[in-house]
């Protein structure tokens, strides 16, 4: 009675069957390694419908912030990886039962995927759906073409170095409002969404000058600064900073020359380019980097493409090396503080302040390390009183907060628990985030600025 049509004559067991025993596997080609997964249609089949990816921002945790906003299961995590193994499974075995997915619909229902990788930590199957939306659209460019403002994102860095030769009319026109407006239309962006500007300077230059009127120290530890593509060029005060907090805490900051992260590239699909930044700087950073030397980053997005991206990406007779360099690179706030347990820094080198410090972790930070890293570096300060705001995602994903048709989801992202425990913040409370897009994210959504780890620090020494 209370079952009506539910208790059905239940066809035999071996019938819709998802393989059929005659059927030839084809294997399907990768630019990403998925050899730990037994190949991409078997990370897909991880998924076990648990439906942990429902969860609300009310119960913490990043798992999926596009579904926290919609509450609409097409944009669960599970509903992703499904039509992904629909797909896949066509691919492999040709397709079963009329249910193989297309293209099309693949590619609509992975739309609304940040890539903010938490479904790698948080599903309890550890289903990447972030790794699988890039390989997807990696493989979708190869027989449909790049779009313009994929390309001109994934371009980033190319860009930002020929626009640092005049910075000025770079940043007249992004201040502009009405010059702003008109360039986001027709690039693809939201008008309302405001742009990173350009210091008058680069890192890279900066860095040269002051390592002319400072030489190295030979009885200070030396670090290596990872000076990625959004430090060098936008925030360059913030790397300035980083660089002065080190050296007067007893360390020489190196610079290497080495090349982009490869983490624009990635965010918008296009893998091959990204394999061929990481197949660069694993084989320059083995060359020229020992064991010993740690490589410290800024922007988690780009430190953790080291850790996480490139060990999958190179060849296989250089996973070796790219996983030692993984093995190297850390978070700034990681290394920190590492440094105050071993005894190497202590709250003797900064001024006693009495502040309320609320902390914003960026979405790759949390899956791969842990916000309690920037607790622990910040409550070095004496009188600092550092809490975690219980958020996930911020809702500005690299390019996905900029692009229009993303902007609204963005912003409602923004607004399930980051904008408003902000905006409950006096002028004498501090709020730490260390992702660029963060930063942004929260100037935009509530007009108060952000500021890095390391920057705070900065500010903070005796």
């Amino acid at each position: 009675v209370f079952n009506r049509g539910k208790i059905v004559d239940t066809p035999p067991m071996n019938a819709f069957l998802r393989y059929g025993a005659d059927q030839n596997k084809q294997p399907v080609a990768t630019v990403f390694d998925f050899s730990k997964q037994e190949g991409i249609l078997h990370l897909a089949e991880k998924c076990s419908g648990s439906g942990d990816c429902r969860k609300s921002h009310l119960s913490g945790g990043t798992m999926c912030p596009s579904f926290m906003a919609t509450r609409s299961e097409r944009d669960t995590t599970r509903a992703r990886a499904n039509m992904l193994r629909h797909y896949y499974t066509g691919k492999t075995y040709g397709s079963t039962n009329g249910s193989s997915a297309s293209e099309a619909e693949v590619k609509n229902i992975l739309d609304l995927c940040l890539s903010c990788k938490g479904c790698k930590s948080e599903c309890p199957s550890s289903v990447d759906v972030g790794k699988m939306k890039a390989e997807f659209t990696q493989e979708y460019y190869d027989r449909h073409g790049v779009p313009f403002r994929s390309r001109l994102v994934g371009n980033f860095s190319s860009q930002m170095k020929m626009a640092s030769v005049f910075p000025q009319a770079y940043n007249f026109l992004f201040r502009t409002t009405p010059l702003r407006r008109l360039v986001n239309r027709i690039v693809g962006f939201h008008p309302d969404r405001s742009m990173p500007l350009l210091h008058s300077t680069t890192l890279r230059s900066w860095y040269k000058k002051y390592r002319q009127s400072r030489p190295l120290q030979p009885d200070h530890r030396n670090v290596v600064l990872f000076c990625d593509e959004f430090t060098n060029y936008n925030d360059v005060q913030l790397g300035q900073k980083a660089v002065l907090l080190l050296e007067r805490l007893g360390y020489n900051v190196l610079l290497m020359d080495h090349h982009e992260s490869g983490r624009t590239w990635l965010s918008k699909g296009m893998v091959r380019k990204a394999k061929e930044v990481a197949i660069r700087n694993t084989t320059l950073f083995k060359q020229q980097l020992d064991d010993a030397t740690p490589i410290i980053g800024i922007e988690p997005s780009a430190i953790l493409t080291l850790r996480d991206e490139y060990p999958e990406l190179v060849p296989a007779a250089m996973h070796a090396d790219a996983k030692r360099i993984a093995a190297q690179a850390f978070l700034f706030e990681e290394w920190f503080a590492a440094e105050i347990t071993a005894g190497r820094i202590s709250a003797t080198s900064f001024a006693g302040r009495e502040a309320a410090v609320r902390v914003h972790g960026h979405c790759h930070q949390k899956s791969l390390s842990s916000v309690q890293h920037i607790v622990a570096a910040l409550s070095v300060v004496p009188g600092f009183q550092v809490t975690e705001i219980p958020s996930g995602c911020c809702g500005m994903a690299g390019a996905f907060g900029y692009e229009k048709e993303h902007y609204d989801v963005s912003m409602q992202i923004g607004e399930l628990v980051l904008f408003p425990a902000v905006r409950q913040m006096d002028d004498t409370m501090i709020v730490a985030a260390s992702g660029t897009s963060c930063r942004h994210q929260i100037k935009d959504g509530t007009g108060k600025k952000a500021m890095h780890t390391a920057e705070i620090l900065y500010d903070a020494l005796a």
